[in-house]
């Protein structure tokens, strides 16, 4: 990740806070952090303030990441947040860790260039998010990779669930292992559980700043009331269509995108017509940076229904895997 665009959004002026005599700051932008913070110190789990305690409206908000599970390949981050009528809308959608961060500093996307690749950095994430949201915190962070409260080594709990509820409608998962994912998982995990973030895992874990795991393929099954698996993906695209051009496919997949865009729109206000008209004449890989920011589009939505009560875990209490209802 580019650090002078992290630092542009990390170092830009923040309001002021007003501090206690413990120089602890109780309004404002840093004290939902700080509060958060300290409940993680005493093993506690952090609740947004309501706005009666806090003086002022609390929105909620949702930052969806598409993580690759190689920090030579981009990671799609999308940015979503409800009004006061519980309505959701896009705030911010981009390819790549870099052009998110990017975002926030005013600089606005590029999508005729190519994302770079990062490992996960979750702290200038959520500063980034934080000032495209005014000053709100996050509250809920829906992932696309496998996390786990314990090392993960093998195929869990979660991953078999879903084979087998989801399997037979071609939406089975791979299995992770120490390789692979492995450190990304963690470099992932480990930093937002230390801003005050816990890995929900039952529904008992619905409340307060969570962290959630989720699978786009299941999703997409709810958001467009599918029978089986979406055909989407640039990597599988032969497979899907044997015998056809590279220019066949990359039409066909435009199409396949344009359809989940549209099934998004529905539920998500605000979404930016991003995507590639066809007849394409790109590169497949080219492709796959919209791919990319729509599962991230996908995972935020995910956490939506999670933060409205609609969705629901398949795991055990070490992982799971969040699919809405």
């Amino acid at each position: 990740m580019s650090s002078n665009l992290a630092k542009r959004a990390i170092l830009r002026p923040r309001r002021a806070c007003h501090y206690d005599n413990r120089t602890t700051p109780t309004h404002g932008r840093l004290a939902q952090p700080v509060r958060a913070s300290a409940l993680h110190a005493e093993g506690r789990g952090f609740e947004p303030l309501t706005a009666h305690q806090n003086g002022m409206h609390i929105m909620k908000s949702v930052l969806g990441i598409d993580a690759a599970w190689s920090a030579k390949n981009p990671s799609g981050v999308a940015l979503a947040r409800a009004d006061s009528g519980g309505r959701w809308e896009c705030v911010a959608l981009a390819p790549s860790y870099d052009s998110f961060i990017a975002l926030a500093a005013g600089i606005p996307v590029r999508w005729d260039e190519k994302p770079k690749g990062a490992r996960p950095e979750p702290e200038p994430l959520l500063r980034a998010a934080e000032h495209l949201l005014d000053g709100g915190r996050v509250t809920a962070i829906s992932v696309d990779m496998p996390m786990a409260k314990v090392p993960i080594t093998k195929r869990r709990a979660s991953d078999s669930a879903i084979s087998q509820k989801f399997g037979s409608k071609g939406c089975g998962v791979h299995s992770p292992s120490s390789y692979m994912p492995g450190a990304i998982s963690d470099q992932m995990l480990k930093p937002l559980v230390a801003l005050g973030y816990n890995l929900a895992v039952s529904e008992d874990c619905k409340r307060g700043a969570s962290i959630i795991e989720v699978y786009p393929h299941t999703a997409l099954l709810n958001l467009l009331n599918r029978y089986f698996r979406v055909r989407y993906k640039v990597g599988n695209s032969l497979k899907f269509w044997p015998g056809t051009s590279i220019n066949e496919r990359a039409d066909r997949l435009i199409s396949k995108f344009k359809y989940i865009h549209t099934g998004l729109t529905g539920v998500i206000q605000g979404i930016p017509d991003f995507l590639p008209m066809a007849p394409y004449r790109g590169s497949l890989a080219s492709l796959k940076r919209y791919e990319d920011a729509l599962d991230a589009l996908i995972c935020a939505w995910v956490g939506t229904r999670y933060l409205d009560g609609h969705a629901v875990p398949y795991g055990d209490d070490t992982a799971a895997i969040w699919v809405p209802e």
